[in-house]
């Protein structure tokens, strides 16, 4: 059975969720898939594929998503990866400027199957009193903004490329 792990940088918990919805979503098309942040991440070489995700702050994802590819850039340059960002706010459509600039530096790197932009969520309450000084000043509307039917189809479609893979491995013995 193919093993995926599902591995983020969040820092108010909007990634950890999208995360979790990715390897819920991966689990009921029937792959053993896991869900956790990046810290705890222990061995990366037993899973088979990667999702790896990260919350975005001024245009960067955060540090730990971005030294845990460096770290592990063999075996993220050896199976199928796919990538996530979680940050814009509002109700416009993710474009390339909401690309995080070091993602393209990574995607150069490990060659992942896809990166997606996806909303993510303010919630003051989970704020200190510093970041909510800078979310008024730039006016940073807030609410969730996640789009879980596009986060799922999203994830519908990872499931669906490794099924394919899984047909090809099959095909060949």
């Amino acid at each position: 059975m193919t093993t995926v792990l599902v591995t983020y940088a969040s820092k108010h918990g909007s990634t950890e969720g999208i995360a979790e919805r990715i390897a819920q979503t991966l689990v009921r098309r029937g792959y053993e898939a896991e869900s956790g942040p990046i810290e705890a991440v222990r061995d990366v070489a037993r899973y088979d594929a990667i999702v790896l995700g990260s919350a975005v702050y001024m245009g960067s994802w955060m540090k730990g998503a971005t030294a845990f590819a460096r770290r592990e850039f063999e075996v993220l340059s050896d199976r199928p990866v796919w990538l996530f960002s979680s940050g814009p706010l509002g109700d416009r459509d993710p474009d390339a400027d909401d690309e995080p600039k070091d993602v393209i530096e990574l995607a150069q790197a490990i060659g992942p199957r896809d990166h997606r932009v996806f909303f993510g969520a303010l919630v003051h309450d989970r704020m200190g009193l510093a970041e909510r000084l800078v979310m008024k000043a730039v006016h940073a509307p807030e609410g969730d903004f996640r789009d879980w039917e596009a986060i799922e189809a999203w994830a519908e479609s990872i499931a669906d490329a490794l099924d394919e893979e899984d047909r090809g491995r099959v095909a060949v013995r």
